[in-house]
């Protein structure tokens, strides 16, 4: 079915309303898959302001758009109105320089990382590349810090980093996440296999027992406490003090010190996990989650915070 004028203009409205748009699944805040993720990561780290769509939130828009741009897939990133494409295209751009010409910022830093291989590893990672002759090691770590070293061909476009005669190859994002990364050996239930320890990335999110949090808020520790249930459990019962996770709130804490401790609570302590991982990837280094939600305080705490 071909598109109506009247949804064309609905685009080129939304295209002309700034400069960077991104028609994605989810928001900036919180994207609703890896692709999406991985895109805005790439903005974030060129550009501090941008505009977001959420697909999912219109049907019309998600079917729409890929007519729209005759690309099958969301995301889908335009700048000053053009198309550039979905997430393999974006970092490729990336990594080439190319996103930053069009967006008008300095080119990537291709200065190679510092990595330390140890002897074992360094002999393990040779003998690997000695079964396939014709491929170079890969190393990746995506935005939620996962770290993988792989066996494949050569791209052209990698920054390349060399330790204990290994030669490692990474895209630009990932050589700017590696500096100082170590790689060496450790025992695992399934073997011998790599180790890698990289001080770059943020501390994990640390679980919080309902008696810890207690102590926190009688000593006068200062904490900020936020609420990430829905409206209607909100107003059912809650933990004084916290503030409800909604996406003003959410700007809020963008702002804040990176050293602030943030505490998130759900209903059962899942939801909270979820939200406290986003911040931590945000680079916050004191992030929460409470142990069994609000469910817990009310059991373990405040028993006249009503349970459901």
């Amino acid at each position: 079915m071909a598109l109506s004028e009247e949804f064309k203009q609905r685009i080129e409205s939304i295209l002309g309303s700034d400069r960077v748009v991104l028609f994605m699944k989810g928001t900036r805040q919180m994207p609703q898959c890896g692709f999406s993720a991985a895109t805005v990561s790439i903005l974030d780290s060129l550009v501090p302001d941008y505009t977001t769509i959420d697909v999912l939130e219109d049907q019309a828009i998600r079917e729409g758009i890929k007519q729209f741009s005759s690309w099958p897939t969301i995301p889908q990133l335009y700048v000053d109105g053009e198309f550039m494409g979905g997430c393999d295209v974006a970092r490729q751009m990336f990594n080439t320089g190319a996103l930053h010409q069009a967006l008008g910022v300095p080119a990537p830093d291709r200065t190679p990382p510092e990595i330390n291989i140890s002897d074992e590893a360094a002999s393990v990672i040779g003998n690997a590349l000695q079964s396939q002759p014709d491929s170079a090691v890969h190393l990746s770590i995506d935005s939620r810090w996962q770290h993988n070293l792989s066996l494949g061909p050569v791209e052209g476009h990698e920054v390349k980093a060399k330790s204990n005669g290994v030669e490692i190859l990474m895209d630009v994002a990932t050589a700017q996440k590696a500096k100082g990364m170590k790689v060496s050996m450790e025992d695992t239930l399934q073997g011998r296999g790599l180790k890698i320890e990289n001080p770059n990335a943020p501390a994990p999110v640390t679980p919080l027992k309902a008696q810890e949090l207690k102590q926190m808020l009688d000593s006068g520790e200062k904490i900020a406490l936020f609420d990430v249930r829905e409206t209607r459990e909100v107003e059912r019962a809650r933990i004084e003090g916290s503030k409800p996770l909604t996406d003003a709130v959410m700007n809020e804490i963008n702002n804040l010190p990176k050293d602030t401790s943030l505490v998130f609570y759900c209903h059962f302590g899942e939801l909270s996990q979820a939200a406290a991982e986003h911040f931590r990837l945000q680079g916050f280094s004191k992030i929460y989650s409470l142990v069994g939600g609000i469910d817990a305080w009310s059991r373990e705490v405040d028993p006249g915070v009503p349970r459901y």
